[in-house]
C-alpha cells in the first residue's frame, strides 16, 4: 500500500519528548524508511559512484599524482643539481611536502565554508542529483586540467591548486551523496550498505593503479615520458573513468522531494538559516552535535593517512614509483575487502564499536611506523597495509552513525555539516604534519603530527554514543538488502 503521508512531510513534525534527557525525540530519515525494500539496481548505481570517482582519492591524491608533484622533478633548478645526500635537496623535497599541504589545508577552508549552505539548499529544493552532477564535473575538470602540469618548479603550485580545487569539489559531491544514503538503505542495512559504497570504491582504485602498473612496466606503451607527460595522460584517463562510472547513480536512483516547511531563502541568508539549524540540533539531536565534532577531528587525521602516506612511502622508505604504485594497489585490495567484511559488524556491534577499535589501531601502526623509520621498507609494507584495512571501516561507519542519527528530511544539511566539521578541523592534519615536518628538520615526523591527530579524534568519541532506540533498531534482525528489480 502507498504512504499517504511521505516521510519528508511527517518529517517536519515527527519529533516527541524523550523522557529520560527532557530533550526532543527526533525521528531520523532511517527510522520513516522502517524496513522498505530497496530495488537493487538503486543501490549498485549509488555504490557504483564511488568506483568512479574513487581514483581522485587513489591515484590523484594519495599515490601517483601527489607523489609526482613532491617528487625531485618540481625542484628549483638551483636545488635539483644538488646531491640527494645534501641537506638543502633533502629540506627542498620537505617543503614540496609541506607547500601541498598547505594548498590542501586552504581548499578545506573554502569546503568548511560551503558544505552545509549548499546541503540545505539542496534538502529545501529536492535537488541533491543536480548538486551531486555539478560538483561530479568539477573533480573531472580538475582531473583533465592536471595534464598541463608539466614536471616543472613553476607548473607547482598549478599542479598543487588543481589538486586543492578538486577535493572542494569531491567534498561537495561527497555531501550530496552520503545523503542519497538514506534513500537506498534501511536502518538493519545502513552499514552493509555504506560499506559497499566504500568497498566498491577501493576496488576502482585497484583497477586503475593495476592499469597504471600496466602502463608503466610496459614502458608506457611508447608515450614519451618527458615533462611528466605519463603521468598527466593518467590523470586525464581518470577524468574518462569518472564521467563513465559515475552515470548510473544519475540514471537509477531517483531525486529526493524537497523538505516541506524548509525556508527558500538566498545564498548568504543561509548563513541565518544554518545558524539556527545548528542551535536546534544542539537541542533536539544531541549526538548528532557531538559527532559531528568528534568526528571532525579523527576523519582529518584519516584523510592525512591518504593524502600524504604514498608521500611518506616515497621519501622517508625509499619506495620506487613502481613500488608505490604496487603498494597502492595492495592497500586499496585489503581495503576493499576489510571494509566491506566490517560493514556487516557495523549492523551488527554497531557502528560506534568499529570507529573506536579501527581508531585505536591506526594510531598504534602509525606510532611503530614513526619510531621504525629506519628499520627498512618492510616496516611500511606490513604496518601501511594493515593502516589501510582500518582506514576504510572508520570511514564507512562513520557515515553509517551520522546516518542512524540524521533528522529526517535534513539529510544534505547534516552530511553538509558532517563535511564541514571536518573541513573546519581540516588544518589539524595538514598542519600538524607540516609543523613536525618544519620544527624537526625531517619528513617522518609528519607521521608523529597525523598519530595525535588521530588519538584526539578517539578520545572525544569515547563520549559519543548512540540513542537506545537507535542502537536498538540497528542490532535487531537483518533484512533484505534489496529486491529483485524485475
Amino acid at each position: 500500500m502507498t504512504d499517504p503521508q511521505p516521510p519528508a512531510e511527517r518529517a517536519s513534525t515527527a519529533t516527541a519528548p524523550h523522557l529520560s534527557t527532557g530533550e526532543l525525540r527526533v525521528i531520523t530519515g532511517l527510522e520513516l524508511a522502517g524496513d522498505r525494500p530497496v530495488p537493487r539496481r538503486q543501490v549498485w548505481s549509488w555504490a557504483l559512484w564511488d568506483w568512479a570517482t574513487q581514483p581522485f582519492n587513489s591515484v590523484i591524491t594519495t599515490f601517483v599524482f601527489s607523489v609526482y608533484l613532491t617528487s625531485a622533478l618540481f625542484l628549483a633548478p638551483q636545488v635539483a643539481g644538488l646531491s640527494p645526500d645534501d641537506p638543502a635537496y633533502e629540506r627542498g623535497l620537505a617543503e614540496l611536502s609541506s607547500q601541498l599541504g598547505l594548498a590542501v589545508g586552504l581548499g578545506g577552508i573554502l569546503i568548511a565554508v560551503l558544505a552545509p549552505v549548499l546541503g540545505q539548499r539542496a534538502d529545501a529544493a529536492g535537488r541533491r542529483k543536480f548538486w551531486l552532477a555539478l560538483a561530479t564535473g568539477g573533480v573531472v575538470l580538475c582531473q583533465a586540467m592536471m595534464v598541463f602540469v608539466e614536471a616543472d618548479w613553476r607548473f607547482f603550485w598549478l599542479g598543487a591548486g588543481l589538486l586543492a580545487a578538486g577535493t572542494v569539489f569531491q567534498e561537495i559531491a561527497g555531501v550530496n551523496y552520503n545523503a542519497m544514503l538514506v534513500q537506498v538503505s534501511n536502518a538493519r542495512t545502513v552499514g552493509r550498505v555504506s560499506g559497499l559504497g566504500w568497498g566498491f570504491g577501493y576496488l576502482g582504485g585497484i583497477v586503475v593503479l593495476a592499469l597504471v602498473v600496466v602502463a608503466d612496466f610496459a614502458d608506457w606503451f611508447g608515450i614519451p615520458t618527458d615533462g611528466g607527460l605519463n603521468i598527466r595522460l593518467v590523470a586525464l584517463f581518470c577524468a574518462i573513468w569518472t564521467v563513465v562510472f559515475s552515470l548510473p547513480i544519475f540514471l537509477n536512483v531517483p531525486e529526493a522531494p524537497a523538505a516541506p516547511g524548509r525556508e527558500r531563502v538566498g545564498f548568504f541568508r543561509s548563513y541565518v538559516v544554518l545558524g539556527r539549524d545548528i542551535a536546534r540540533l544542539w537541542r533536539e539531536a544531541r549526538p548528532t552535535f557531538w559527532f559531528l565534532l568528534a568526528s571532525a577531528v579523527y576523519r582529518d587525521g584519516l584523510a592525512g593517512v591518504f593524502t600524504f602516506g604514498a608521500v611518506i612511502a616515497s621519501i622517508t622508505f625509499g619506495f620506487s614509483f613502481n613500488e608505490v604504485v604496487i603498494f597502492g594497489v595492495a592497500a586499496n585490495v585489503v581495503a576493499g575487502v576489510s571494509t566491506i567484511v566490517v560493514g556487516r559488524l557495523d549492523d551488527r556491534f554497531g557502528p560506534r564499536a568499529v570507529i573506536l577499535a579501527t581508531l585505536g589501531g591506526l594510531i598504534v601502526s602509525a606510532v611503530v611506523v614513526f619510531v621504525a623509520h629506519d628499520a627498512g621498507k618492510t616496516v611500511f609494507w606490513v604496518f601501511g597495509l594493515f593502516l589501510s584495512a582500518l582506514v576504510g571501516p572508520a570511514q564507512a561507519a562513520s557515515r553509517s552513525f551520522l546516518a542512524r542519527v540524521t533528522p529526517a528530511g535534513r539529510e544534505g544539511e547534516i552530511f553538509g555539516l558532517y563535511a564541514t566539521t571536518g573541513r573546519a578541523a581540516s588544518f589539524l592534519a595538514p598542519l600538524a604534519w607540516a609543523g613536525f615536518i618544519a620544527v624537526f628538520g625531517a619528513q617522518y615526523w609528519g607521521i608523529l603530527g597525523i598519530a595525535l591527530v588521530l588519538a584526539a579524534g578517539f578520545v572525544m568519541m569515547l563520549f559519543v554514543r548512540l540513542p537506545k532506540r537507535v542502537a536498538d533498531a540497528a542490532h535487531a534482525t537483518p533484512s533484505s538488502v534489496t529486491r529483485s528489480d524485475g
